[in-house]
């Protein structure tokens, strides 16, 4: 079976890294948003504006960084990034123990681990193509997609209750060991790599910054994934800070059952995340992405009718349910689409551009959405968000791009390698 295949040796080390980092992850679901709720008592113009500029600063950092790590071996960029962010998440916890933790730092860390993600998955997508066959890279972006689902049904609920018995702190420190041990992970593969693509560049070339952007904004079939993409994650995204102010401010719900109602859905990420190769093979890999493209949007606007208790936890859990297994299904069907119409001299550039458009979109949504929350509530902006979700799938690109001879290229694993 497809599912069971072989990967070789170095990808086994990837996937660990992968594995270890997204279960940091998981443990550190919303740390951040409850250590500005719990610990620094915000509100929910704070807590949007946390999450708004962390991204937009971190997405500005990054516009060389594409660049910069298309022409430099990848390995030591993902470990390099890996050190980064460890120790930026290690100062949150040092500062608290000293009693100098702040709104300030917190944004100033946010800031630094955006750009740190966003030049590590430009650089891991780029590996992963020297790594993988074409034929395996949509086992494997299902198999890094299953990892992270898996990890963020379990991670929350641990984590809730590391919070309960350790303090806000706990989760933060077991996010930033996670990319410790990833950096060892990725060491761990030895071996030598394919050389950068442009040797011997003393500087960035002007139009470097901008050919990852020219070639999605040039291309037929990506150009409106990315559209849709960017929309549709932004609205996802802008939508959770105001949901943690709801369901831990109004509605009482404890920090267990904040975690509970969002990690036990992500059975539904996985399935979707296993079904992707079957499905893809069975019914077209483009039409399925099509189809679990217009699926994903339907379900959020479900958000804007919870209320306190059980009827509270039932609904989030079913309308989260629905949405992460069409996520899980789309997200490897997407990651691989790009690697395949990506050619390998603009893998990093492409993946940068891609992820600082989504980094900038969800900044500029979420500090849209935190202003828009602090003058109607919460609950109203969340039913808005869902109901331009509606209308997404006519961004999808309306006919299915033909195999063609693009040459291959390597997309961003999902989540965290």
């Amino acid at each position: 079976m497809a599912g069971r295949r072989s990967l070789g040796r170095k990808f086994g080390w990837l996937w660990a890294a992968y594995a270890v980092s997204s279960y940091g992850t998981g443990l550190g679901f919303g740390a951040f948003p409850l250590i500005a709720v719990l610990v620094l008592h915000s509100g929910p113009t704070q807590v949007a504006a946390l999450a708004a500029t962390g991204r937009a600063v971190g997405a500005l950092l990054a516009v060389p960084l594409g660049p910069w790590v298309e022409f430099r071996p990848k390995r030591p960029v993902m470990v390099s990034m890996d050190l980064i962010r460890f120790a930026a998440l290690m100062s949150v916890p040092a500062a608290f123990a000293l009693g100098g933790l702040g709104f300030t730092q917190l944004l100033l860390v946010s800031v630094v681990v955006a750009a740190a993600d966003i030049a590590f998955k430009a650089a891991s997508g780029a590996y992963l193509k020297a790594l993988v066959p074409s034929r395996d890279l949509l086992v494997a972006n299902g198999r890094f997609e299953s990892t992270n689902w898996t990890s963020t049904m379990v991670g929350p609920p641990l984590g809730g209750a590391a919070i309960g018995l350790f303090g806000p702190m706990a989760t933060v420190i077991a996010d930033a060991v996670s990319y410790l041990l990833s950096a060892l992970g990725i060491r761990a593969i030895g071996g030598s790599e394919p050389g950068p693509t442009r040797k011997g560049a003393p500087r960035l070339r002007a139009g470097d910054l901008l050919d990852g952007w020219r070639y999605l904004l040039g291309h037929r079939t990506l150009r409106p994934l990315l559209i849709n993409s960017v929309v549709v994650n932004g609205l996802i995204m802008a939508s959770g800070p105001l949901l943690a102010v709801l369901l831990l401010g109004p509605l009482g719900f404890a920090s267990w059952q904040y975690g509970l109602v969002f990690a036990a859905p992500c059975i539904g990420g996985l399935v979707g995340s296993r079904l992707a190769h079957p499905l893809a093979r069975r019914f077209g890999r483009d039409r399925m992405l099509l189809t679990s493209g217009v699926l994903r949007a339907v379900w959020p606007i479900g958000l804007a009718f919870v209320r306190p208790g059980v009827p509270g936890m039932v609904l989030i859990i079913v309308v989260q349910l629905g949405l992460v297994t069409c996520c899980g299904l789309f997200n490897p069907l997407l990651a691989t689409y790009r690697l395949d119409r990506t050619g390998p001299d603009r893998v990093a550039r492409t993946l940068s551009a891609w992820s600082v458009s989504s980094s900038a979109a969800i900044a500029a949504m979420t500090a849209l959405w935190g202003v828009l929350a602090a003058v109607t509530g919460p609950r109203t902006a969340i039913a808005v968000a869902g109901i331009l979700l509606l209308a997404t799938p006519l961004l999808l690109p309306r006919r299915e791009s033909p195999p063609g001879p693009a040459p291959a290229g390597a997309g961003e694993a999902v989540g965290r390698v």
